[in-house]
């Protein structure tokens, strides 16, 4: 004899549902009323940093703000008791994201200044790719991971390259300038070529001396070097795995989309939808 669920697990169900399925209409509905007030969120915590609109409107603002905190609180807590694993969520890139979203405001009781860091649930927005859910930005935001994944050690091998040189043109630049150009200490001059390589140039310290601005004009050269690195280097593994997924042929085929979901993301020889599993039409 089958069991009969209780209230709670009826209730759990009916919740998971409504936060974690995006095909449903419902599911979708709670999807779209959680990003407008994500967006709301973030344009309230931005207003009040507006000196006139704050000096008028801040209590309000603090209104609208906690009451959307106790919504995100209890959405929060609705996620973790609907699922069997809660702790796989809580420890999960959305998971941390949705309590960082809540934490500020409560932290703001006892750090005063601290609900700015509300900010943060500006990331939620990263949801809009699974509430939407195109099979091309999926097929897409995929092969990126992977090629981020696969150039991650040559990126740190580079970064521990760029630090090592910061670190002696720095100390080249404190020795060939000194302190009467601004170049008060190693550290002050290493914050200066950081600076300088990221072609920002604050212009809060510059070189005097004709060796010192030619070293300067070095390391600004350099510094699109090291801006185009790691692009070239995500770019070539991007392209890469999109060739081994692809086996060298076209993945993108307009004339076979698929019935269930409608990719058209697939192989040219493929029999099956690469999304959905369904069986691809001949033409």
């Amino acid at each position: 004899m089958k069991k009969k669920k209780s209230h709670f697990e009826i209730f759990r169900e009916k919740v998971k549902i409504i936060l974690y399925g995006t095909n449903t209409i419902l599911g979708r509905m709670f999807d779209l009323v959680l990003l407008g007030l994500i967006l709301l969120s973030v344009l309230l915590i931005m207003l009040d940093t507006v000196q006139g609109i704050s000096s008028k409107y801040h209590y309000q603002l603090l209104v609208c703000e906690w009451i959307i905190t106790i919504f995100f609180t209890i959405e929060y807590i609705l996620r973790i008791i609907s699922i069997q694993k809660p702790v796989k969520y809580i420890f999960s890139f959305y998971g941390i994201i949705d309590l960082l979203a809540v934490l500020p405001m409560y932290l703001s009781i006892f750090f005063p200044g601290a609900s700015i860091l509300s900010i943060v649930r500006a990331l939620r927005f990263l949801r809009l790719f699974k509430i939407l859910h195109i099979p091309q930005i999926s097929h897409q935001s995929v092969q990126l991971k992977e090629a981020i994944d696969a150039s991650k050690e040559k990126i740190l091998v580079f970064i521990y390259f760029v630090l090592i040189s910061t670190i002696i043109i720095g100390s080249i630049m404190y020795l060939v300038e000194g302190k009467e150009s601004g170049f008060t200490s190693i550290p002050m001059a290493i914050y200066w070529t950081i600076v300088t390589l990221t072609t920002v140039g604050y212009g809060d310290i510059s070189p005097q001396t004709p060796l010192g601005q030619f070293i300067a004009a070095l390391v600004m050269i350099l510094g699109y070097g090291i801006i185009a690195v790691p692009t070239g280097i995500v770019t070539a593994e991007f392209a890469k795995k999109s060739l081994s997924n692809t086996g060298g042929n076209n993945t993108v085929n307009s004339k076979r989309t698929c019935r269930k979901c409608h990719s058209q993301v697939h192989f040219d020889h493929a029999r099956y939808c690469y999304e959905c599993g369904t069986e691809l039409p001949n033409n």
